[in-house]
């Protein structure tokens, strides 16, 4: 893992909010999923690690954004926890699997990952998390990624275009469309890998 992405482990992440600004909205919902690579050399999930979280205190709340992705941030059953208590529990096993496959950060993997790395920082700083595993601003982007491999950018319409199911009910929760990202990300990186050894068995 470490040889074949220089160093970083992908950690597909999906962070759902209450608006677009980092600085302004709150992070409602994380998950990330950490990946991992087969005997085989393929690359697969491993595990998910998700959290949702309670507004920080003056959060803007837009009503826009909660009707969107149908989050009550108060529901009792939530079980919702702060911003700090929610980045160290997905922060510690992000650390481990870092070290255990030899690499020396973790690099955010996420569809349109400008959003979730925004928000991510924006996070860490307000909770004074100290050692975030992740690169400050390197992404992995699988909108790119499947608008090259697919001809698709659209989340939904890539993970269909890569002959896997899509659940309109489900979408728009944070481990839902983490792992989907996820798969569609493996997916991508292995038939790259394929693609390779079909080159280097027909090389002259």
């Amino acid at each position: 893992m470490a040889r074949r992405f220089r160093g970083y482990l992908p950690v597909v992440v999906d962070i759902e909010t209450s608006g677009f600004n980092p600085r302004q909205n709150a992070v409602l919902e994380i998950a990330a999923v950490i990946t991992r690579m087969d005997d085989q050399g393929q690359l697969t999930l491993a595990s998910t690690h998700a959290r949702h979280v309670k507004p920080f205190p003056g959060a803007k709340l837009e009503a826009s954004a909660l009707s969107f992705n149908k989050i009550d941030p108060f529901h009792p059953f939530r079980l919702a926890v702060d911003e700090r208590d929610a980045l160290q529990e997905i922060f510690q096993p992000i650390r481990v699997a870092v070290r255990e496959n030899g690499c020396t950060r973790a690099i955010l993997v996420g569809h349109n990952p400008a959003f979730d790395i925004a928000f991510l920082n924006a996070a860490v700083e307000r909770a004074g998390v100290k050692k975030n595993p992740f690169h400050p601003f390197g992404t992995f982007d699988t909108a790119t990624l499947s608008g090259l491999a697919y001809g698709q950018t659209v989340l939904a319409k890539a993970v269909q275009a890569a002959g896997m199911d899509w659940d309109n009910d489900e979408a728009h929760s944070a481990v839902y469309d983490a792992e989907q990202t996820a798969r569609l990300f493996c997916g991508i990186v292995n038939r790259w890998q394929y693609l390779q050894s079909l080159t280097i068995r027909e090389s002259p």
